[in-house]
């Protein structure tokens, strides 16, 4: 029983994941657009220059007489901003009023233990734990308390470990381990 205490720290210590670095949190203010998103752009007094639009993926849309817009890396606010500037740049509009909204967020990827992993639609405010109950659960081969994230920030990719209440971001590959005992 003694030896058997003595070892559990070291069997903690080799669970799979254990020494991936932390994932840096991820904030759920100041969504930045990417490609795969769809957003809804409503100018004010122009039905023609109001509709859904989906980021390409060079990062930017389409829109009706302007043409392509960059909207990749830029919130949703500064989105706004950029159209308006394209109509009065095309003298289009004097003084333009443009609304955008996210319609559809870039699909999570859960992977690993849990019972149907696969793509699923990213919804605000999902953690680790949300996406794997949208996945079906876990398995019960699982480590519950923790999973391996890959996420896209700054242009690079990057892997790290995070708890089960930290906040996943659109794109994101989580994958779920298996217990080793």
């Amino acid at each position: 029983m003694r030896l058997l205490l003595a070892l559990l720290p070291l069997l903690a210590a080799c669970a799979p994941g254990r020494s991936l670095p932390d994932l840096p949190e991820a904030t759920t203010r100041d969504y930045r657009l990417g490609p795969g998103d769809a957003v809804r752009l409503i100018t004010f007094g122009e039905e023609a220059l109001t509709g859904e639009f989906r980021v390409n993926d060079s990062g930017a849309i389409a829109v009706p007489l302007v043409g392509s817009v960059r909207a990749a890396g830029l919130t949703t606010r500064q989105l706004e901003a950029a159209v308006a500037d394209a109509l009065k740049r095309g003298k289009m509009l004097r003084d333009p009023s443009v609304v955008a909204e996210v319609t559809a967020y870039r699909p999570i990827f859960v992977l690993g233990e849990v019972n149907k992993p696969g793509q699923y639609p990213y919804q605000p405010g999902m953690t680790v734990v949300t996406a794997a109950a949208v996945a079906g659960g876990f398995t019960y081969r699982a480590v519950e308390g923790y999973a391996a994230v890959v996420r896209i920030q700054d242009g690079r990719s990057v892997e790290g470990k995070a708890e089960r209440q930290a906040f996943v971001q659109p794109g994101d590959v989580i994958s779920i381990f298996e217990r080793r005992f």
